[in-house]
């Protein structure tokens, strides 16, 4: 009989979005609950890192990204400045001190660089360029905020053409209304939505 080819397994990378301290309790642009995001992220990459071919972080890293940035926000598409390139509060959360990604993309430096798929690494690399140079071919993306950053990279993700799951107990939304509708739009747009316990 003819032996059988092993199947091998999927090459997955893991995005870590923007958990910076300007997202989280006390930043310029705090979600509640935001700390916790980054102690969970940073504890669940200790237990899982053999998992990943590669571990990605992305950051806010603004410049001057124009009508982004607005004394007078709405709040949908103007924010108050945050994110601001070279400050304390747009460097990694210190809870992922010891995290020591594989690649660190930034993004948003003069757009609003929602998607991590935006930026670029230390190298001047695109994130798709990232993901395919480490043969990567799914990703699980992770992060602040899922109504936003986390939601636009998994959806440019799919439309790069990985294979995308949002882990949904390592993220949160801006809001539970905004969180109903991201979750619609990931759907929609085929990324899974899974609790990182039952991957």
């Amino acid at each position: 009989m003819p032996r059988e080819t092993p199947v091998q397994p999927t090459r997955r990378a893991l995005l870590v979005v923007d958990v910076q301290p300007t997202f989280c309790e006390g930043g310029e642009l705090a979600v509640e609950g935001g700390d916790q995001v980054a102690a969970d992220v940073a504890e669940y990459v200790r237990g899982h890192r053999h998992r990943y071919a590669a571990v990605v972080t992305t950051q806010d890293w603004h410049v001057d990204p124009g009508p982004h940035f607005s004394d007078e926000p709405d709040y949908v598409d103007s924010w108050p400045p945050h994110g601001i390139a070279g400050t304390p509060n747009a460097e990694l959360h210190p809870a992922l001190a010891d995290l020591r990604p594989d690649a660190s993309v930034k993004k948003g430096q003069y757009a609003h660089g929602y998607s991590g798929f935006e930026g670029v690494d230390e190298q001047g690399r695109p994130l798709v360029q990232v993901l395919r140079d480490a043969g990567v071919e799914a990703v699980d993306v992770v992060g602040l905020v899922e109504s936003h950053c986390v939601k636009h990279t998994a959806i440019d993700a799919v439309a790069a053409g990985f294979s995308a799951r949002v882990l949904t107990d390592l993220t949160i939304p801006v809001s539970a209304e905004q969180g109903v509708t991201a979750r619609a739009e990931l759907r929609e747009a085929g990324v899974e939505l899974a609790d990182s316990a039952a991957v």
